[in-house]
């Protein structure tokens, strides 16, 4: 990218392998967005976009169709009016505005949270602007099918529809962002909750390839996996049969897309029974493409690790997030003497069960194999708040912004200037991973983030 290429209205055009692409510059970064890496017709694997021709990248990606949500965020509201379209295969690009002619920063892509059924590439909430300048990368943020369009399988349709987009959007990154100044030869694939769960499946199937004997490139380099919840990972089949047979019997390929919805809140309330893993009912399917049998992936991993640095980590609090609108857990909190006590050991139970007794296991896995594993936490939490340092903790820190900081509840009882002095930890930690300055980073404040030998 150069200054000739400004025009007066401050747009930018880059020159892409998939075609001439019209960002702007926006404050301290260009930006494309909106770009489409893949169509898909309903219920349909995605095909690649390999020619855009002259494109306007100035709209922000759609987000996938979803059920809105019971309660109020807890880090605070969507501050954008994002458009909403089942053709959500669609990326965007941020990039330093100062860079340089020739200049090759390290590539962050960004796959969102959000249980496979919410959350946006381009949500206000993960504007990735601060940690691009801050830090000196080129963030690409996706947006994926999710819930019943996106992950479940049935007669309908092959489950992994929105693992599959990812993956074409990693292949496009592949391919042209270059000349947007990004190092291709340095991807690091960033991901919190279900996008953590789905980086470290990426990887499963990339290890899968390997095992087959096949000559895949890899998806991405590195990978950091924020929180994801890997003790609900196994077991799930019954679960997904059940969900099948509800959307089969409520719905057909052709149906309105409320009507959709209206079945994934159906198999939501279905899978309650199904003890934690059904507080998340939709997720990737083993033995579906691109992914191996249930029983095979722990291998996966192990062949695939050696290839792949991985960066893992988990928050001080997970479950917090959750339990506070949980009626057990209000009951315990409000049990007289002992409810206090009795409510963070079921935080902590709940925790270990969800997410940090799996995070540890890989963590371990991945190194005995012969990879290079990093285990951090981030502990960071207000005093006297009540939340703690609940999940999605890490991502709030790493997009602080002063906006978003103002009505988040866990971030109560903080200055400004407290949460964007732990933000700026957090991204510059995560960063030198993805640089690949040191695959383990030096905690320089151990209070808001930690790491230790898998």
């Amino acid at each position: 990218m150069t200054s000739e290429r400004f025009s007066r209205e401050q747009s930018i055009v880059v020159d892409a392998p998939a075609g001439r692409v019209t960002g702007w510059r926006d404050g301290g970064v260009i930006r494309a967005t909106g770009i489409p890496y893949a169509r898909a017709g309903r219920f349909e694997k995605p095909v690649p976009v390999l020619d855009l021709g002259e494109f306007e990248a100035r709209e922000w990606s759609p987000s996938a169709p979803q059920n809105p949500a019971e309660e109020p965020p807890l880090f605070g509201p969507e501050l954008r009016d994002l458009p909403v379209s089942e053709d959500c295969q669609n990326l965007s690009i941020t990039v330093p505005g100062d860079i340089r002619e020739g200049e090759k920063l390290p590539v962050i892509v960004w796959i969102h949270g959000g249980s496979y059924v919410a959350g946006a590439g381009d949500s206000s909430f993960t504007d990735p602007a601060r940690f691009v300048i801050e830090r000196r990368v080129v963030v690409v943020t996706v947006s994926y099918r999710l819930g019943v369009l996106g992950f479940l399988g049935s007669a309908l349709g092959p489950a992994n529809l929105g693992l599959l987009d990812q993956a074409e959007a990693f292949r496009w990154v592949r391919r042209n962002i270059s000349p947007f100044g990004g190092d291709a030869a340095r991807v690091t694939a960033l991901g919190e909750s279900a996008g953590a769960d789905a980086i470290l499946h990426h990887a499963a199937a990339m290890g899968h390839a390997i095992l087959a004997g096949r000559d895949e490139e890899l998806l991405f380099d590195r990978a950091i996996a924020l929180s994801p919840p890997l003790g609900i990972r196994e077991g799930r089949s019954r679960m997904n049969a059940l969900s099948a047979r509800i959307l089969e019997k409520r719905v057909r390929r052709e149906s309105p897309i409320d009507d959709l919805l209206a079945a994934q809140k159906a198999i939501e309330t279905a899978a309650a029974p199904f003890g934690y893993a059904g507080s998340m009912p939709f997720g990737v399917q083993y033995g579906h493409d691109p992914l191996p049998p249930e029983e095979d992936v722990l291998a996966a991993w192990h062949a695939i690790a050696p290839k792949v640095p991985l960066l893992i980590s988990s928050v001080g609090t997970e479950s917090s997030f959750f339990a506070h609108s949980m009626p057990f857990a209000r009951f315990l909190r409000g049990l007289p003497r002992v409810g206090e006590r009795a409510y963070w050991m079921f935080v902590d139970s709940a925790s270990r069960a969800v997410f940090t007794k799996g995070i540890d296991v890989l963590a371990h896995e991945w190194a005995a194999a012969g990879g290079t594993s990093h285990r951090a936490v981030v502990p960071w939490s207000v005093p006297g708040n009540p939340f703690g340092s609940p999940h999605v903790m890490d991502i709030a820190l790493l997009f602080s912004r002063r906006d978003s900081w103002r009505s988040a509840l866990p971030f109560e009882g903080a200055t400004w200037e407290e949460v964007d002095r732990a933000g700026a930890e957090v991204r510059r930690y995560l960063t030198n991973f993805a640089a690949g300055e040191n695959s383990h980073p030096f905690t320089r404040e151990p209070r808001v983030i930690r790491g230790f030998a898998a």
